[in-house]
């Protein structure tokens, strides 16, 4: 058995940590001509830790992560609307990490270039086409001015290539650009003194803008952190394209994000003048795509941001490609026929990711602060008056189940 995997991001790396494990020869294609640290904070939820932790990731992870404590939503004027534990302090048996995306993907990258070996991961490679026969698949790579570099054959081919996936789009021609919500994001991390507990993260706002703030990272001395800003604001309806094409690297801009900035006024926290001392910052449009009838064709399936690129809320693209890849490494492994394998990954995956695309576009657990600001736009004296702690439940814990990371189902699993 050997895997082609078309993109060396987050998802195509684990599953080449995930093949290697499990006896399954693979090789990794990256069109970029080097695997770069692109991106700012994320958060990688317990389910998926597990999972890299299960591939001995989990000290090196600790090195260059925080490991976060809470998670608090409140109003724009930092009035709480829940509270809540998050990873060991919730009872989890391995932490939630906030963290530098790049430094995730560095951590997997150093893992891949050890175990595999140098000679399996392909730079400057991009996927031109493919044909597949009862031996398999052959795949056909060019560098950017056209150049043929490299025929590869295998038994399955992943297209791990994000939400511009050559691969989708060789599958699905007709599907168009990825659809814009309306809304923009930038984002911005710098060397800042500690708030709260010091692995505290807070999303502030609601409908119109908001405010995501948590550290990522230790800082350049005591008492002081890395710490990851967002500031996300509603500029259009999401009935015409992004002003710009999503891109990680493309930096933001002041004049742009101050009129959303002064809208909050978090007690514990002076943000305007956080992201005022913000060297350089970057800006991304809030995009998406449409769940897929299918994604795997014969022996080529997707994983990750080019199967099910979804809002950045609630903390999942990334945990959702690593929790792809364990599944189909697990299948591939086991089944009788690698297209059977894929297959049976599609079927396991394909609903719960589309469910998880659905509800992060009406908000994920964040709609609970929509819901709170459009009850109460100038704030509240009474947070139960406003939304019962029953609603405010429904709205959090009813995306933690759907997304798989709830303590319930953790408790479940241990009995069973």
């Amino acid at each position: 058995m050997k895997a082609i995997i078309v993109g060396g991001g987050i998802g195509g790396l684990t599953t080449a940590l995930m093949l290697t494990e499990r006896g399954i020869d693979c090789e990794i294609y990256e069109q970029a001509s080097e695997v770069r640290e692109l991106g700012v904070g994320i958060n990688t939820l317990p389910h998926a830790i597990k999972e890299l932790a299960g591939l001995g990731l989990l000290p090196r992870l600790d090195e260059v992560a925080v490991r976060t404590h809470e998670l608090i939503y409140t109003n724009r004027f930092g009035q709480e609307v829940w509270r809540e534990p998050r990873g060991l302090e919730a009872g989890f048996d391995v932490p939630q990490f906030s963290i530098h995306r790049g430094r995730l993907q560095t951590v997997i990258h150093q893992a891949v270039r050890s175990r595999l070996g140098e000679s399996r991961i392909f730079t400057g490679h991009r996927l031109g086409s493919w044909r597949e026969d009862e031996a398999g698949v052959t795949a056909y790579f060019f560098d950017r001015e056209g150049r043929h570099r490299h025929t590869a054959t295998g038994d399955v081919l992943v297209g791990a290539d994000g939400i511009h996936s050559t691969v989708r789009a060789r599958l699905f021609p007709n599907e168009g650009p990825p659809a814009w919500n309306g809304i923009m994001l930038w984002r911005g991390a710098l060397d800042w003194p500690e708030f709260l507990t010091g692995r505290s993260m807070v999303i502030a706002g609601g409908m119109s803008a908001k405010l995501v703030i948590y550290p990522i990272a230790e800082g350049l001395s005591p008492g002081r952190k890395l710490t990851n800003w967002a500031i996300a604001a509603k500029l259009g309806d999401g009935s015409s394209p992004p002003p710009r094409r999503e891109d990680w690297s493309r930096v933001g801009r002041f004049e742009d994000i101050m009129p959303y900035l002064k809208r909050f006024s978090i007690p514990y926290l002076d943000a305007q003048r956080m992201i005022e001392a913000t060297i350089e910052f970057w800006e991304y449009p809030m995009c998406d795509r449409d769940p897929l009838p299918r994604w795997s064709h014969g022996r080529v399936t997707l994983l990750g941001d080019a199967a099910h690129p979804m809002y950045p809320v609630g903390s999942n693209g990334a945990s959702q490609a690593i929790l792809d890849a364990r599944c189909l490494a697990d299948l591939l492994v086991s089944a009788d026929h690698p297209v059977q394998a894929l297959w049976a990954y599609e079927q396991a995956r394909l609903p719960a990711t589309a469910q998880i695309v659905r509800m992060n576009r009406s908000g994920g657990p964040e709609g609970v602060i929509d819901a709170v600001e459009a009850r109460a736009p100038d704030g509240f004296t009474d947070i139960d008056k406003v939304l019962t702690f029953d609603e405010r439940k429904a709205i959090v814990r009813g995306y933690a189940s759907t997304a798989g990371f709830t303590q319930d189902k953790v408790n479940r699993a241990k009995a069973a």
